[in-house]
């Protein structure tokens, strides 16, 4: 056996730059409109791993298959790697990679674990800093209140204590949580993230996610296509016969599993291949919480009897004011619109999100193609994303 040296080691780690130069070599599509965020993750790269050096993190924002996340991974992949063997870097500190919703559910989980202690925030994000020099977020994007109050202590913290962050975005910062109800109260968040962040902007108009797999209406099975002219039952045999799942038998149900001590109904289970209506998983009180456990329990999932979401925008309805602890606060009066089936394609989004991150296979079965399940609705911007990842993650069979 050979072994190497921490200093050996070091030199044969591929830096961002290296390892981008290395996939255009493998034939993968040159997009001039990546260059400057892949020489700044570089230039950040080469400062993390310098002693005594205050980094300024980077903001990636674009619109969805830009190659913001894979840019990101590089980074992280590469410094992540010089952490754990270089003797320059700081001791015990690492890196931490989170798809954004699943850092704000880690956060919210760690407040109910606080209680008694001042300035909950700030003593969590002390202990973030103690543990990661750098924090990569994927898909940041804040369209809940309470994440918009929660984040301005919290980043103030791990600024101070010297954290750096890189995060991927579809927005530019200055339009994060915009038109948010009071959005005011966010505004010290976004001065935080110019002054802590370099902005880049990938205008590119390549879709790398479409572009790469351009041939997969040619190539798809008949039983992961979309809309499907096949029944849930006979797709689920499918996948049975494509993944097998060694010593497991195919419980029939209806039956239920428990998800965040709440019972989920569930179609049918094999090993870690799941079947689940769209009804059960994305109709009701479901959180980010639920599809971070459901994506840690299995590695393939059926989702059955999706409907046409979004649809036509509601009346104009009114919010007056919320309750903010003990102190009522005056909002304005604020118009919101949205279709009737905004709140579960929220979730669906969401699902998507969680699975996509964790690398667990999404088969859907819907009697309406992809293009056809998001027309009209609030979410359309949103729902951009979520397409562009189902069309990928139909390559992972």
């Amino acid at each position: 056996m050979v072994y190497y040296s921490a200093q050996q080691f070091s030199l044969s780690v591929m830096s961002p730059l290296q390892a981008y130069q290395q996939r255009i070599k493998q034939n993968m599509l040159d997009d001039p409109a990546q260059q400057q965020a892949v020489l700044a993750l570089d230039s950040l790269y080469q400062q993390c791993l310098s002693i005594n050096k205050k980094n300024r993190g980077l903001y990636l924002w674009g619109d969805v298959g830009r190659g913001k996340t894979f840019l990101m991974d590089l980074f992280y992949q590469s410094l992540s790697e010089q952490y754990l063997y270089s003797p320059q870097s700081e001791a015990n500190k690492t890196v931490l990679r989170l798809h954004f919703h699943r850092f704000m559910a880690m956060i919210h989980q760690q407040l109910n674990q606080t209680s008694g202690i001042r300035d909950p925030l700030a003593h969590i994000a002390k202990q973030i800093a103690a543990k990661y020099s750098v924090i990569c977020f994927d898909e940041f994007f804040v369209s809940d209140i309470g994440d918009a109050i929660l984040l301005g202590r919290l980043f103030e913290t791990l600024f101070q204590s010297e954290v750096t962050l890189v995060a991927t975005s579809n927005v530019p910062i200055v339009d994060l949580y915009k038109n948010g109800l009071q959005r005011d109260r966010f505004l010290p968040t976004i001065d935080l993230l110019l002054q802590y962040t370099e902005s880049i902007h990938l205008n590119g108009q390549i879709d790398h996610r479409l572009h790469a797999n351009a041939n997969i209406l040619t190539t798809t099975p008949p039983w992961l296509k979309q809309p499907s002219s096949m029944a849930p039952e006979v797709v689920f045999q499918q996948l049975c016969q494509q993944y097998p799942q060694p010593h497991a038998s195919i419980k029939n149900l209806p039956h239920s599993i428990e998800v965040c001590h709440r019972d989920i109904a569930i179609m049918a289970i094999h090993g870690q291949l799941a079947w689940f209506t769209f009804s059960a998983l994305c109709q009701g009180p479901r959180s980010a919480l639920d599809y971070i456990e459901l994506a840690g329990q299995f590695s393939h999932i059926l989702l059955s009897d999706i409907p046409i979401l979004g649809g036509e925008l509601r009346s104009w309805i009114r919010a007056r004011g919320t309750e903010d602890g003990s102190l009522a606060t005056i909002t304005g009066e604020r118009q919101l619109s949205y279709a009737s089936e905004d709140d579960p394609t929220r979730r669906f989004i969401s699902l998507v999100d969680e699975l996509y991150d964790q690398k667990v296979m999404l088969i859907l079965n819907s009697r309406f193609s992809l293009e056809d399940l998001y027309i009209d609705g609030a979410l359309q911007f949103e729902f951009r994303r979520t397409y562009s990842r189902l069309i990928e993650m139909q390559q992972w069979a």
